[in-house]
């Protein structure tokens, strides 16, 4: 009798064949050159966080209309935020996502843009005028750095 390699019978030949690729993927892999980002992707925003509090809490629930006014092309934008018993005050950023429900918009439904320039907002309690200021929103650009190995 003489033995026969166990890579020659027949029912053995699937695992011999997954073997040798697995091998060959294994060769392949190692000498694959190494993945580099060529891109960044990366995005700034500028945004301003105006808000509102009843210091003692004496008014119980309350709406609270925020209205931003652009300088530059002249257009108001609304923020109309409830606040609840127990809620005594609310921050607001501006511009608002549109993406969300409650967004900063014109009266002809347009989201705010973070278009650069000057801006004064006022937020009204009960239709009079609770509070007020000005700001001015940044011009932002993005710096991309390449990294070389």
């Amino acid at each position: 009798m003489i033995p026969v390699p166990s890579f020659l019978i027949p029912k053995q030949w699937p695992l011999a064949g997954w073997l040798t690729g697995a091998l060959m993927m294994i060769l392949l892999l190692g000498s694959a050159p190494e993945a580099r980002a060529q891109t960044w992707m990366v995005s700034t925003t500028a945004q301003i966080k105006l808000g509102i509090l009843d210091k003692y809490g004496q008014l119980g629930p309350y709406t609270a209309t925020f209205i931003v006014h652009s300088e530059k092309t002249g257009k108001d934008y609304l923020l109309v935020k409830e606040l609840e018993k127990g809620q005594t005050g609310v921050d607001v950023l501006f511009p608002t996502d549109p993406s969300d429900p409650q967004y900063f918009k014109a009266e002809t439904g347009e989201a705010a843009t973070a278009i650069p320039g000057r801006y004064t907002w006022e937020c009204r309690v009960k239709g009079v005028k609770a509070v007020g200021g000005r700001f001015t929103l940044p011009e932002v650009a993005n710096d991309i750095t390449v990294i070389n190995k």
